[in-house]
């Protein structure tokens, strides 16, 4: 049997991902790009969707895998930022505020990085809250990421509004995924990775770091 070459993000890419304002580790942001590359390839011409964009970092490297396997990522985001993100909270960035409106304001420097990294005609941003958007979903999908709010209602909400959208031997990936609560919030692992996981529909593929990918099986 012929052995399938490994891709990896281009060096340039990287550059720009690692330049970028965010949260997503070097080796989780690889390990989000290799499960983009299997998901291009069993579920080939299905587009993906990622819930939470912020500033672009993790989106390039999901949208680097995407060129790869001529899809299409749609990416979503009210721009507004997280919980954790506001004024007065501990991954508060005060450089993301617009003086215009007092509030936060992202989309701008998700545009810029996309162009800078060269993936505009495959990443689409879509400005809007994850529930309202998946509620009014029709497609289905070889990859969903969820790295949106991570408290227990946008949690829950983003779990049922788009794992039922995941074709069969598509992925669900999770960021922020703490089985020991001494590391971090709960409620990505307890209101997404394993309702997913207790469901039968998914198993589980990789873990690096607090990255989960999931197959659906059924």
């Amino acid at each position: 049997m012929t052995e399938v070459p490994r891709l990896a993000v281009s060096a340039a890419r990287r550059a720009i991902a690692l330049d970028t304002k965010g949260f997503m580790p070097e080796d989780e942001g690889d390990a989000l790009f290799d499960a983009g590359i299997a998901a291009g390839r069993s579920c080939s011409g299905l587009p993906w969707v990622e819930v939470g964009s912020y500033c672009g970092r993790s989106t390039v490297w999901l949208g680097a895998a995407a060129e790869a396997g001529e899809t299409t990522l749609f990416t979503i985001d009210h721009h507004r930022g997280s919980e954790e993100t506001q004024p007065g909270w501990q991954w508060h960035d005060p450089t993301v505020m617009d003086p215009a409106t007092g509030l936060m304001e992202t989309l701008p420097f998700l545009r810029t990085t996309l162009w800078r990294a060269g993936l505009e005609e495959t990443v689409i941003p879509i400005v809007g809250r994850s529930p309202v958007v998946a509620r009014h979903w029709s497609t289905p999908l070889g990859l969903v990421f969820i790295d949106g709010g991570h408290g227990t209602e946008p949690a829950r909400a983003d779990y049922a509004g788009w794992t039922p959208h995941i074709a069969v031997g598509g992925s669900l990936v999770i960021h922020d995924v703490f089985p020991d609560p001494a590391d971090g919030g709960r409620p990505p692992y307890e209101e997404i990775f394993k309702p997913a996981l207790d469901s039968g529909r998914f198993s589980l593929v990789s873990a690096t770091g607090s990255l989960r990918v999931l197959r659906r099986v059924d």
